[in-house]
This record gives C-alpha cells, sequence and structure tokens, in this order.
C-alpha cells in the first residue's frame, strides 16, 4: 500500500480551503500615498513532509511599482507543540514552519515598508488572520495512545505505543518519518512486535537526525476502514537513556569513603554525562537515612563521602542523564547494582594492603619451595652414604672369606 493511500484525505484540500478563508477586516494604513496592503496570494503546500509545510504569497499590488523602498514582512504561526507564538521577519517570499496536522493551523501576516519618504522608519500594515481546522478522518477511537520515544545510549531509538481504545478486529499500524536531510518519507525500517501486532519501531542510528525536527506519523488500515491518524515530532537528542553505570567500587580514605565508577558503555560522549549519586545508611537507631546527590562537576567519576561510624553500613547506587549542555532534556539511565562498605574488604581492597598479601604468598611458596628441595637433597645424602657402606662391607666380606682359609690351615693340620 502506498503512503498516499494512508494520509489523511484533508491534506489534499488543504490549500484550497484555507485560501477561501477570509481575511480578519482592518483599516486601511497608508504611507508615502499608497496602501500598505497585507501579502497577496497566500498559498500553503504540504510536500508531504509530516507537517513540515511550506508557505508562499506574493507582494501586494499596491507596491509592486515601488522604488527606493525596502519591503519586509512579519509572519506568525502558532505552535500547538509549544502552545505559543513564532514570529519571523523576511524579505522573501516563501517560509518554512512545522505544523501538528491533527491542530488547527493559524497564520497572521503583515507587510513591513520603509521609504525614503517615511524618514526611515517602518511602516507597519495592519495584520491578517487565517486559520483552518482539519476534520479528523478514520474509525473513532482507532487513534494510537501513550506514544513514546527512548534513544538508548545514542546506539538506536525504539518508539512504542498503545492501541486506541477502539482497534478494529485486523488492524494494521504503519509508522512513517522524515527529517531534514531526506529527500522523501520513510516507513518504519523495523518494527516491534507484540501478539497484538505492531507496537512499536526501532532506528538504528544512521537514520536518525540530531538537533532538528524529526517527524513521525502512525495511522493504519483495517477491514472497518481506515485508523485515525497520529503526528509527533521530537528531537531526538532530547530522549536520550544512557546505558547503566558499571564498575561501582567503594574504597576508604583517610578521609572517609571514595566511590568510584566507569562512564557507561554506549556512544554518549563523557563530556555530556551528569551523574546522581543515591546514599543509604543504616542509622544505630535501626531507620534508614537515604541521600541523593546529584553531582555538579560534570563527567566526573569519582565522589568523597565523610567517614560513618564503623557500627554503620552505607550502600551506593550510581545512574546517568545527558547535561544541559548536550540537550534540553533527557531520561535518567536505570541504577547501577548496589555497592556497600561492608563489600569493601573483600572488593575494594586498598593497594598497599594487597601488595602486603601478595608479598607474604610468595614469600610462603618460596620458603615451601626451599623446604621441598632441602629435603630432597637430605634424602640423596643419606641414600648415597648408606650405598657405600654397603659396598665397603661387601669388600670387607670378600676380603676375610678369601684370607680364613689360609690362616686356619696350618692349624688343622
Amino acid at each position: 500500500m502506498l503512503l498516499l493511500d494512508k494520509v489523511p484525505a484533508w491534506l489534499s484540500a488543504f490549500t484550497l480551503l484555507l485560501l477561501t478563508q477570509e481575511p480578519v477586516s482592518t483599516s486601511e494604513v497608508t504611507a508615502c500615498g499608497v496602501a500598505v496592503d497585507p501579502p497577496a496570494n497566500i498559498e500553503i503546500s504540504d510536500p508531504g513532509f509530516l507537517g513540515y509545510i511550506s508557505i508562499h504569497w506574493t507582494r501586494p499590488a499596491g507596491l509592486q511599482n515601488l522604488t527606493d523602498c525596502t519591503v519586509r514582512y512579519q509572519l506568525r504561526y502558532y505552535d500547538t507543540y509549544e502552545e505559543r507564538w513564532r514570529s519571523v521577519r523576511t524579505v522573501k517570499l516563501t517560509y518554512a514552519a512545522q505544523f501538528d496536522l491533527e491542530k488547527p493551523v493559524k497564520l497572521r501576516i503583515l507587510t513591513l515598508l520603509k521609504c525614503a519618504c517615511t524618514n526611515g522608519t517602518e511602516v507597519q500594515g495592519k495584520e491578517t488572520e487565517w486559520a483552518y481546522t482539519p476534520e479528523p478522518t478514520g474509525v473513532a477511537g482507532s487513534r494510537i495512545r501513550d506514544f513514546h520515544c527512548v534513544y538508548y545510549g545514542k546506539e538506536y531509538m525504539e518508539c512504542t505505543w498503545e492501541s486506541g481504545p477502539v482497534q478494529p478486529p485486523n488492524s494494521q499500524h504503519y509508522l512513517y518519518y522524515w527529517h531534514r536531510e531526506m529527500d522523501e518519507t520513510k516507513e518504519c525500517p523495523e518494527y516491534i512486535m507484540s501478539s497484538e501486532g505492531r507496537r512499536g519501531c526501532r532506528f538504528p542510528r544512521e537514520s536518525l537526525l540530531e538537533f532538528s525536527k524529526f517527524n513521525l506519523c502512525v495511522n493504519g488500515s483495517s477491514p472497518a476502514g481506515s485508523l485515525r491518524t497520529a503526528y509527533f515530532s521530537i528531537e531526538v537528542q532530547n530522549h536520550v537513556k544512557p546505558a547503566v553505570v558499571s564498575s561501582v567500587h567503594v574504597s576508604e580514605t583517610d578521609e572517609g569513603l571514595k566511590l568510584d565508577w566507569s562512564p557507561p558503555s554506549g556512544q554518549v560522549p563523557e563530556h555530556c554525562l551528569e551523574y546522581e549519586v543515591e546514599s543509604s545508611t543504616m542509622m544505630e537507631n535501626g531507620k534508614e537515612e537515604q541521600e541523593r546527590m546529584v553531582l555538579q562537576n560534570l563527567a566526573d567519576t569519582s565522589y568523597g563521602v565523610p567517614r560513618q561510624a564503623e557500627s554503620q553500613k552505607t550502600c551506593f547506587r550510581i545512574r546517568s542523564k545527558v547535561n544541559t549542555y548536550c540537550a534540553d532534556e533527557g531520561f535518567w539511565s536505570n541504577w547501577s547494582q548496589t555497592k556497600c562498605t561492608a563489600d569493601t574488604e573483600t572488593q575494594d581492597i586498598p593497594t598497599w594492603k594487597y601488595l602486603g598479601l601478595v608479598g607474604l604468598v610468595v614469600i610462603g611458596i618460596a620458603g615451601v619451595i626451599i623446604l621441598c628441595l632441602s629435603l630432597w637433597i637430605l634424602r640423596k645424602i643419606c641414600i648415597k652414604k648408606i650405598s657405600k657402606k654397603d659396598v665397603l662391607y661387601t669388600l670387607y666380606k670378600e676380603k676375610v672369606n678369601e684370607t680364613m682359609p689360609t690362616i686356619l690351615s696350618p692349624i688343622f693340620k
């Protein structure tokens, strides 16, 4: 199914309907004998970029033949995402802005004229207002709910949603997205599935663009008719959730305790991170005292804690978030594993103690080796002495046996 089949039908008639709106009646403003009329032939065109709309106009007919004059235009439009009016002044005859296509489109425009005959003063014409309220289409109650995007470690982004209160059987959702470096709208690269069908979209890092409007829409189809379209516009750098902080260690110092950790994995630069440390101490009265501290030194991966009473057990955990220098907002990471002071003797041995322990082990091993070698040498020496005595005794017996007949023969004769 083509994207055009899923785009709300009111968009195709948007320009025509807007141009039939009547401008607000205003009294005429003149300068240098001519009327400073509002811009003419206002047109709005939607290229299919999910709310990024182009506004066009022409110079007022009464100002066409003016020379030595500067003509500018002031355009104001209502930003329904932030609920405030935005204003721009330009000499151009076109401007593009972001709109929420589910809400009324409101424009206000006027002409600014400065000529030699106005003594360098810019004369402001009367403002004209245009408005258009789109009519929702699709099955009532079928618009998705709880749309939520998270940019995990700046490695990939997931946008998820829940079905509307009314979802006809055999419904199918579609997600489309666009940003300013794309030539056309594209469909979700990888849908997230559940037992009920599509419930999200996973975007690889390569398909995202930071510090720019990232436009999305979710619509759908069903045998009962099309589902109502939902439009969203986000900036992905404001949806980052760092990975869990790793390698947390608690060690003893002369001043107290020192907490060290490693930055989370992922693509978030270290200088863009801030950390929050949570400590829980079991007091003598049996109550647990908990404190949280957001570190002021950005990208600092250590934290000192004053010395506690030896009978107290203190546990720590850490989480991180993108700081205000790299994004307007973001999500805290999940908490790290909890590390307690009771673990320091086994898990965080000071360096001098560790080296002393290693030295004792080495000396012990060397002593055992020397003892074993000494016993082996003594055994060899004893065996040699015993063997030598056996040889001499054998020779002695042989000598005695040879001489005894000679000595005894005269006697028996």
